[in-house]
């Protein structure tokens, strides 16, 4: 593909500084979603080829660590001032392989970049503590320590943003990395690990590898000398991870699935509301674990809204993301496709009102129109399963209540949503939501200094934010006793 930096288009693992094929010369299609056509092929490293991943990450971990924070800093800020420098670059690549639209694919990667510089200043806030003595003559006290090599395993929806996130906390606290990215999506990976390079970041710091997925993720989360895990994907897999780190105690954190609850109150304003759903459940094709998938509004504006939101459901373009003009770029592939003719043919099947879209677009492939169904209730596949697709769902409630309710009838807790004007409405539903993040009357909620994870199947810990640091830090305690004191 045309590119102004073309050495950002790697179709090779980064290792130990170097780039590698597979001993094996196993590789693996990459394709553009829209198109359906092969973008390149990449190698599918063997078993030993990821465990010299961990071997030059373990190696690489005490200089590194041992750096002093201004050295990190600058290397992470250079980083981060290289992925801005060729943003449109970027962009494109992620939009090749990804399929979202230009526009959204340029806005995750600023906000990709946003996290390394803000991660590089607040490690200079990894404060221990003075503990006032309980033992006579002796100075008590704690420490954050790097916890050491980090396996990173993302997923294909954000592929830099899930990335720089993860790495970028990593990085700054002292440890060192083996990520892994989802083979749907592993040139943003590559293009990451390219621009670390330029930036100066030491061989064996910051590694890239792909191999079978299940093979890739066993052998990282079972090799006893990487400390943390970091996975953001799917519930199913990431109670795998969790169970398969519990051998040796790792640290873990996991971004894991949802199906957020979007309440719209009467007192709301509806054509903002109206924008609020659109926004929260079509940007990234509705491929977005935040996504609004139960759309819950009060009786009294019920049909006022719907009829509003189905004109601005019409409205929406769909076509391939590096057009540049389109809100609705391709489902990631066939699987995903089928899933959502399943869903919407249920939802239909059990008396839901179709109201816009519900087939397969006409440009072929896996575009999927735009689709809006009313009178969606709690029997519906729709509505109790997370939908990576342009499709919304929408119910009527009566009390307030009854809306709690409904939001929290799911294993899920991460995102939330809340259209209404009356603070008195806002605030008990803030803290009745068994949801870890609401947003009110607006959609734009994440960012670098913000805590972003979920509750009960939506996750463990934080990302981004003094909170994204826990899962790369150890707090070490000592006890200092001066001479010749004893217990």
């Amino acid at each position: 593909m045309p590119l102004d930096h073309p050495l950002l288009f790697k179709s090779l693992c980064y290792v130990d500084g170097h780039w590698l094929h597979s001993s094996s010369g196993a590789s693996i299609a990459v394709q553009n979603p829209a198109s359906q056509q092969d973008i390149g092929h990449v190698p599918l490293l063997e078993r030993e080829q990821i465990v010299a991943a961990v071997d030059a990450a373990e190696r690489a971990f005490g200089a590194w660590r041992d750096e002093s924070l201004d050295t990190r800093a600058a290397a992470l800020r250079r980083w981060a001032e290289l992925i801005l420098r060729h943003q449109d670059d970027l962009a494109r690549i992620l939009s090749e392989e990804q399929g979202k639209p230009l526009a959204e694919a340029r806005g995750e990667i600023r906000y990709a970049a946003s996290f390394i510089p803000w991660f590089a200043e607040e490690a200079r806030r990894l404060y221990g503590q003075t503990i006032p003595s309980h033992i006579p003559g002796a100075h008590l006290g704690t420490l954050k320590e790097p916890v050491g090599v980090c396996a990173l395993l993302t997923p294909w929806n954000f592929p830099c943003a899930m990335i720089t996130r993860k790495a970028a906390a990593a990085l700054a606290a002292g440890c060192t990395l083996v990520v892994k990215p989802a083979h749907e999506t592993p040139y943003s990976a590559f293009a990451l690990a390219q621009l670390a390079e330029e930036a100066g970041l030491p061989a064996g710091v910051f590694n890239v590898v792909l191999g079978e997925p299940q093979m890739a993720m066993q052998t990282l989360v079972g090799d006893s000398r990487v400390r943390a895990v970091s996975f953001t994907g799917s519930t199913r897999v990431g109670k795998l991870v969790l169970q398969a780190a519990a051998a040796d105690v790792k640290k873990v954190a996991l971004e894991l699935g949802g199906n957020a609850p979007l309440i719209v109150c009467a007192d709301a304003d509806l054509d903002h509301a109206v924008q609020v759903a659109l926004d929260a459940k079509f940007q990234t094709s509705g491929q977005d674990c935040c996504a609004a998938n139960r759309i819950l509004v009060q009786r009294p504006v019920y049909e006022a809204f719907l009829q509003r939101f189905a004109k601005a459901v019409r409205g929406l373009s769909v076509g391939p993301g590096l057009e540049d003009r389109h809100a609705i770029g391709p489902l990631m592939h066939q699987a995903a496709l089928d899933a959502t003719a399943e869903r919407v043919a249920d939802a239909v099947d059990k008396g839901a009102r179709l109201l816009v879209g519900g087939e397969p677009h006409a440009l072929g492939g896996w575009f999927w129109q735009p689709t809006l169904l009313a009178d969606v209730t709690d029997a519906m596949r729709i509505y109790r399963e997370e939908n990576f697709a342009p499709i919304a769902g929408v119910r009527a409630f009566d009390s307030l209540d009854e809306a709690v309710a409904m939001a929290n009838d799911t294993e899920y807790g991460l995102a939330a949503y809340i259209c209404s004007n009356r603070l008195d409405v806002v605030q008990p539903l803030i803290r009745r939501l068994e949801h870890a993040m609401v947003a009110v009357n607006g959609t734009k909620f994440t960012g670098h200094p913000i805590p972003f994870g979920g509750m009960k199947a939506s996750g463990l810990g934080r990302e981004g934010g003094s909170d994204g640091f826990e899962a790369f830090v150890e707090t070490k305690y000592f006890c200092i006793h001066h001479q010749g004191q004893r217990y």
